[in-house]
C-alpha cells in the first residue's frame, strides 16, 4: 500500500468513526507509526509501505476509532515546550494547565530560591514545568498512584530535571514538611459526578478517573487541599489550583481566609485558576 492510499483510507475510516479531525490523527498516526515528521508524509506519497507499517498503522487506526485518546497511542503529549511520556494511567496535559505557571512564574521571580510542592503530580507536567524555568528552586512532586510517579520520574530523566524534583508517594501533602513551602501549586480532580454526561465520551472511557471526578459535587479533593496547603505554607505562601466555572464560587468561598484572592480565566474567558496569599 502506497503512503498516500494508506493516509486516504485512514481519513475515511475515522471520519466513518466521527473521530474529530480525522486528517490531523490520520497524519499524526501515521508520523508515529513510521516515526517521520509531517514533511515527510508529503515528500513521500509514493513510499511503499510495508506489511509491518500497515499492521501498526491499522492497529493504531483501530483503538483511536474506538475513541482512545491519540496521546495514550504515541505514548506523548507537548506541555510547556516539552515533549512528555503519557499513558492510561495519568491525566494527558492540557493547554489550559499551562495558565498554572503563568500563574506561579512571576510571583516565583519576586523572590528567590523557591520551595514549591506540585500536589497530583500526574505526568509530572507542572513540576517539570517549574523546574525547567526556575533553576534555583527546590520541587516536590506528589502522587498517591504509583503508576503516575513511575511515569513523572521517567520524564523527569528525560529532561535531565530528575535531580530537581523529589517525589513522594501520598495522598495530597500528607508527610511533607509543615509549614515550608513557598507555593502550593495542584490540578486537582474538580469534575462532580454529577457532570458525567457533560465530560468527553474519550475521557470519561481512557483517562484515570480519580484524576478527572473528585466526588458527587467536584469539590472533595479541593476541600481537603485548601487546609492542608494552609498548614504547609509559609506566611505569605500561595496556593495555586485549577478549577472550572462550575466551582468558581464555592472556591472562592473555601478561600475566604486567605489573602489576595485571584481568579485567572483562560483564553476561552472561562474561570480556570484560583490564586490566593496565606496571611
Amino acid at each position: 500500500m502506497l503512503l498516500r492510499d494508506a493516509l486516504a483510507f485512514a481519513v475515511s475510516r475515522l471520519a466513518t468513526a466521527q473521530v474529530p479531525s480525522p486528517r490531523l490523527n490520520a497524519e499524526l498516526l501515521l508520523r508515529f507509526t513510521l516515526s517521520c515528521d509531517r514533511a515527510y508524509l508529503h515528500a513521500h506519497p509514493e513510499r511503499e509501505l510495508t506489511t509491518e507499517e500497515i499492521h501498526l498503522y491499522q492497529q493504531a487506526l483501530s483503538e483511536r476509532s474506538s475513541g482512545m485518546p491519540a496521546q495514550y497511542i504515541t505514548k506523548h503529549q507537548e506541555f510547556w515546550g516539552m515533549d512528555l511520556l503519557v499513558g492510561p494511567a495519568v491525566l494527558i496535559p492540557r493547554p489550559e494547565t499551562e495558565h498554572l505557571i503563568e500563574t506561579v512564574l512571576p510571583l516565583a521571580r519576586a523572590g528567590s530560591n523557591s520551595r514549591i510542592a506540585d500536589v497530583g503530580t500526574g505526568s509530572g507536567c507542572i513540576a517539570l514545568a517549574l523546574a525547567s524555568e526556575l533553576p534555583s528552586a527546590e520541587i516536590h512532586a506528589t502522587d498517591i498512584s504509583a503508576e503516575a510517579l513511575e511515569i513523572a520520574r521517567a520524564n523527569a530523566a528525560r529532561h535531565q530535571l530528575e535531580r530537581r524534583i523529589h517525589f513522594h508517594q501520598t495522598d495530597l501533602l500528607h508527610g511533607l514538611d509543615a509549614a515550608g513551602f513557598d507555593f502550593v501549586v495542584s490540578n486537582p480532580p474538580y469534575v462532580g459526578e454529577h457532570e458525567q454526561d457533560e465530560v468527553q465520551l474519550e475521557v470519561r472511557k481512557f483517562e484515570p478517573r480519580h484524576a478527572v471526578f473528585a466526588g458527587p459535587t467536584g469539590l472533595e479533593v479541593i476541600e481537603r487541599l485548601i487546609p492542608e496547603a494552609q498548614v504547609a505554607l509559609k506566611p505569605g505562601g500561595w496556593l495555586v489550583i485549577e478549577i472550572s466555572g462550575t466551582i468558581v464560587a464555592q472556591v472562592r468561598r473555601l478561600l475566604g481566609g486567605w489573602d489576595e484572592v485571584q481568579i485567572i480565566a483562560d483564553l476561552q474567558g472561562l474561570p480556570r485558576v484560583a490564586a490566593a496569599r496565606k496571611p
